[in-house]
């Protein structure tokens, strides 16, 4: 239990496609199910929370239907969607993408090639609404976090922490490289459903006319 609101089913602690897809289908399989005082369910990289109303769920049973659920091979394809990114790389838009070339000990052009070859796993949404945690990227430019971070990063803003890249939605403080930017949303309070990435969905990102070469 995480406190007595919330349950949580850990399957490891590996940032892994095939650990995806397992958290996944227990999310999916719950929602299927739909046990009663069931509140949300939240996807992380390699863990389930289900948050509960306490007062409306059988804990007991539902402990017993999750260890049930998450034990079951994986037998269901759970929906996903392919979101093409443009993205304007270097320049003001990303001021780290010169570091990680450095850090790579390769070009600029091939930091931009390597971080747009790849198809992106979206492993879970979270840390500011909207915000798509993406990988695995290429090790070569698997560059760390800042060591300062900064107090604004601009919307739309993309980054690279080791593994990990992602959009940031909205203006916030961050660590994150940062190496280039989209006019995508990632965010948007007008829009149903407000986040346009979903875990499971797979994303490319295109570099745009004027990218740093």
């Amino acid at each position: 239990m995480v406190g007595d609101s919330a349950i949580r089913i850990d399957f490891g602690a590996l940032i892994d496609p095939q650990v995806s897809i397992r958290v996944l289908a227990l999310a999916a399989a719950v929602r299927e199910t739909g046990p009663d005082g069931v509140r949300d369910i939240v996807p992380s990289y390699s863990a389930a929370t289900i948050y509960i109303d306490p007062l409306l769920a059988d804990v007991d049973g539902l402990w017993k239907l999750l260890e049930r659920l998450a034990a079951e091979p994986v037998s269901r394809q759970t929906s996903s969607r392919d979101v093409l990114v443009p993205v304007h790389y270097g320049g003001s838009d990303g001021p780290d993408l010169e570091a990680v070339a450095s850090f790579a000990n390769c070009s600029v052009d091939q930091v931009i090639h390597l971080h747009t070859a790849p198809r992106y796993r979206v492993y879970m949404v979270g840390f500011l609404p909207g915000f798509p945690y993406l990988g695995p990227v290429d090790s070569r430019i698997a560059i760390p976090r800042l060591a300062n971070p900064r107090l604004a990063v601009p919307a739309g803003s993309v980054g690279i922490a080791g593994v990990q890249t992602g959009i940031y939605p909205t203006v916030a403080p961050g660590g994150w490289c940062l190496i280039g930017r989209t006019s995508v949303k990632a965010f948007d309070q007008d829009r149903d459903p407000p986040s346009l990435f979903r875990p499971g969905d797979f994303v490319r990102f295109e570099a745009v006319a004027g990218s740093t070469r």
